[in-house]
């Protein structure tokens, strides 16, 4: 009689399943990214290349997307409590990741 030291096969790939997909949403979109900044910060930043007109003080994303992968993640934190100049915006964890990938895109 064969006995059962652990999970089967099949709920472990289901773990699996169920993991990736919570990490390709934790990852980010650029494509959602992108739509975000296009509506949320393309009044300050210059968000593309087809944009002509931002704030000086602000940033420019292709300025961002320069920086180290760990000043564009520390952005993150940044990002769920800004700061002034910065307005106080209520973005989902989600939206911030999608965001970061976004910025982390135009390298």
């Amino acid at each position: 009689m064969a006995r059962n030291h652990g999970p089967s096969q099949a709920a472990l790939a289901a773990a699996f399943l169920v993991a990736s997909v919570g990490l390709a949403e934790a990852a980010g979109s650029p494509e959602a990214g992108s739509h975000l900044a296009n509506q949320w910060c393309s009044g300050c930043h210059l968000v593309n290349a087809k944009q002509t007109e931002a704030l000086a003080d602000a940033p420019p994303f292709a300025e961002i997307a320069k920086k180290s992968d760990s000043d564009i993640a520390a952005l993150e934190g940044f990002l769920m409590d800004p700061h002034p100049p910065m307005p106080q915006m209520s973005l989902t964890r989600q939206q911030i990741q999608d965001l970061l990938a976004y910025i982390s895109s135009l390298r």
